[in-house]
């Protein structure tokens, strides 16, 4: 029990020491962290988070009950409205999922389960950086990263059907209970809307600098492997082309890195719901992701 406190006092005075001795390391990250968020965190969740919390708030999220329930039932167990953060996870990327899910069940239209367990496989990698960045940077081929996006995928969806069996009390309930929603005038929902995707775009921010800083304050350099499970980006950059870069790629972005987590919390955290399936599913993710690739070398890495 000790050992439990002390540990994030002394984790904590360990990064204060190296900030005093390491201050124009910790400077560039910071650098280097504003510059990614103004050039890709900021422009492509800004817009998306309001835009999506928009039409949740104007009623999307009840069309998509009956469309989506034949697959949302067999596969997961849960309603239709449930594939929505799977969907703005897969397509707008770390947090958008997360903050999806936690949304919904603020306004209650998803149970607290259906939201637990969604943030166990709903908060993905989108296409453009594992396309751009990911495939065309890192690895130099584009097909790569298509092929990585296509494996994200496909172990985030069996991440999801093992985690909904797993849970005890995943029953009937689950699919015939329907909440009731609240209709939410286009002025009131516009204004809250922007101001939610503002606050947590900024949160969001904060912890891809500060996750920027951590990876650079080691005084040796660390194992791809090993900034990629503290932040997803800096882990990612020091792969090399090939086929182990590929599956060592596949397997960082799966897990997300601490980075990702955090934000995951962070826009979660009004909405008071538990993490412990986001960290299982996070974990299940990674090893599946990184099966697939290897499964799936041969047809990238000749």
């Amino acid at each position: 029990m000790i050992m439990k406190k002390l540990f994030p006092l002394l984790a904590a005075l360990s990064v204060g020491v190296l900030l005093l001795l390491r201050p124009e390391a910790s400077a560039q990250a910071v650098r280097e962290g504003l510059g990614l968020c103004a050039r890709t965190v900021i422009p492509s969740l800004f817009p998306f988070f309001a835009v999506v919390s928009l039409l949740l708030q104007l009623g999307l999220a009840e069309r998509l009950q009956g469309v989506c329930a034949p697959f949302m039932g067999p596969m997961f167990h849960l309603r239709g409205i449930c594939a929505l953060p799977l969907l703005t996870g897969l397509l707008g990327g770390y947090p958008s999922g997360a903050k999806t899910a936690a949304d919904l069940y603020t306004q209650g239209q998803i149970t607290r389960r259906e939201a637990e367990l969604l943030l166990g496989f709903c908060d993905n990698c989108g296409p453009a950086f594992l396309l751009g960045y990911v495939g065309a940077g890192i690895l130099g081929d584009t097909r790569a990263g298509t092929y990585l996006y296509l494996i994200h995928t496909a172990a985030a969806l069996l991440a999801g059907m093992l985690l909904c069996r797993f849970s005890r009390d995943r029953g009937p309930a689950l699919l015939r209970s329907s909440l009731p929603v609240k209709a939410v005038p286009f002025p009131q929902a516009l204004t809250s809307s922007v101001s939610g995707a503002a606050a947590s775009t900024i949160n969001i921010c904060a912890f891809v600098v500060l996750f920027r800083v951590l990876a650079a304050l080691p005084p040796v350099q660390l194992p791809a492997l090993v900034l990629g499970a503290l932040e997803m980006v800096t882990g990612t950059a020091a792969l090399s082309p090939g086929r182990a870069g590929w599956i060592a790629a596949a397997a960082i972005v799966g897990w997300g890195g601490l980075s990702v987590h955090c934000q995951a919390l962070a826009v979660t955290a009004p909405a008071g719901l538990s993490f412990r399936w986001h960290w299982a599913g996070k974990a299940v993710q990674a090893g599946l992701s990184a099966l697939l690739a290897a499964g799936a070398a041969a047809l990238v890495w000749h």
